[in-house]
């Protein structure tokens, strides 16, 4: 346990039943945080339709089960896209709890892949703005919170393997992981003379509800059975198996904690082994 009692984090991406974003608000939850869970809340046009984002339904079931920890929970419904939304949305964790300690931008697309050849724009706008844009405002919104409650901070972005390696059909989405490395290497400089850490978590393959999705797509252009791909994706991992969502939540509880208050500038690698660079 690393007793994050009292402080208050703010998760993005944390509205879709049994992803990652779920999985470390409580985690956060059961540490004795008081969390803010965010999604987009509803679909927006054909880049983000309604089974590929979190409802403020679902971001309300998310928050019940977090309070069953005895912690506080609200939820915020945020476009992380936009400016004013990302700012609206350390204000509202503000003003329910009195400070951000913890900022995880794990708000993510990763259901639009192509070939490059035939990749749309409005698609490889979509992810980079997602991915890369948005952790950069929510990167640029807690960091001024942070600075000044005069306290220090823990920023942490949910990066992937393809920010260390490339995979086919997805140059915008790796493109974006690698850039989020990047992003998050030079705000760690910036930031630390305010005692404020920032850190990727890079994790490898997850089946998820959009881990599943990425299964059959890949599966089907690779001419293989859904068991055949995920038999080849194990046989790939030395600890013999894809990681899990609490996987992740373990790194991001460790992150936020006092025992990494030296670790700044990182991309943690959570693969079992698959990915060692």
């Amino acid at each position: 346990m690393y007793n994050l009692k009292g402080k208050t984090a703010i998760v993005t991406g944390s509205g879709r039943p049994l992803g990652i974003g779920e999985a470390i608000v409580l985690r956060y939850a059961s540490e004795g945080c008081n969390v803010v869970i965010s999604d987009i809340g509803k679909s927006m046009g054909a880049e983000f339709p309604s089974d590929a984002i979190g409802s403020t339904l679902e971001m309300e079931e998310i928050a019940n089960k977090a309070r069953q920890y005895g912690v506080e929970a609200i939820t915020v419904p945020c476009d992380v896209r936009k400016s004013n939304d990302v700012e609206n949305l350390v204000r509202k964790a503000v003003e329910a709890f009195g400070s951000v300690d913890i900022f995880v931008n794990n708000a993510g697309v990763g259901y639009l892949m192509q070939l490059v050849t035939e990749m749309d724009e409005e698609k490889w706008d979509a992810v980079l703005d997602v991915n890369l844009k948005g952790a950069f405002l929510g990167i640029k919104y807690a960091a001024k919170q942070m600075i000044e409650q005069n306290r220090g901070g823990r920023i942490i972005n949910i990066a992937s393997q393809a920010a260390k390696s490339g995979f086919p059909f997805a140059s915008a989405y790796t493109s974006s992981k690698h850039g989020l490395v990047g992003l998050t290497r030079a705000t760690a400089i910036e930031l630390a003379k305010h005692k404020i850490t920032v850190n990727a978590v890079c994790p490898n393959h997850i089946t998820t509800g959009l881990g599943d999705w990425q299964n059959k797509f890949f599966s089907d252009k690779l001419g293989l059975t859904y068991e055949q791909y995920m038999a080849r994706m194990k046989s790939n991992i030395p600890m013999g198996r894809t990681g899990l969502v609490e996987d992740i939540a373990k790194a991001c509880a460790f992150l936020a904690s006092d025992q990494a208050d030296y670790i700044t500038g990182e991309a943690m690698n959570v693969s079992g082994g698959e990915e060692m660079h």
